[in-house]
């Protein structure tokens, strides 16, 4: 795994505006992960847990993941690219955009190209964040993900 960038405080991450982190580690997107979050998502459509009937009838010819849990690993994709000293505590606070442009057949490899689109102040300890983040699949033109996700830190 990479180092992620480390900022001292809010200032200094403000320099980020604008620029790209560095590019996160490739994970392996398992049957077993997308089994968990059919689980907790109660999504259990077939084409991403009845790996049979997905293999014959899928035109994706195996299980895919959901769209969804790709928009759920940006967190922690963005934890591996950032780390604030100062920050109490941070919270997901929403997302603009998202798209699914390409689906994530099993066993596929994704990681996240991702950069500081806007900071905005948030009462007096904090920030309201806007990333740009892009979940690429190794080998595939097309992304998984496209999203704008939005979070908020406190100091």
């Amino acid at each position: 795994m990479k180092k992620p960038l480390e900022f001292v405080n809010f200032e200094e991450f403000r320099l980020q505006l604008g620029k790209e982190f560095p590019t996160g580690s490739w994970y392996t997107i398992n049957q077993q992960m997308i089994n968990d979050f059919a689980n907790a998502t109660l999504d259990k459509q077939w084409i991403h847990v009845d790996e049979k009937r997905a293999e014959k009838e899928s035109p994706f010819k195996s299980t895919v993941a959901h769209g969804f849990m790709s928009v759920a690993m940006i967190s922690r994709l963005l934890e591996e690219a950032f780390s604030i000293k100062s920050v109490k505590m941070g919270l997901n606070y929403g997302m603009n955009k998202v798209r699914f442009p390409n689906p994530v057949p099993v066993n596929s490899e994704l990681r996240m190209h991702s950069s500081v689109k806007e900071i905005e102040n948030l009462g007096e300890t904090g920030i309201k964040v806007t990333f740009s983040c892009v979940i690429e699949i190794k080998g595939q033109e097309k992304p998984a993900c496209v999203a704008e996700f939005i979070a908020a830190l406190f100091e």
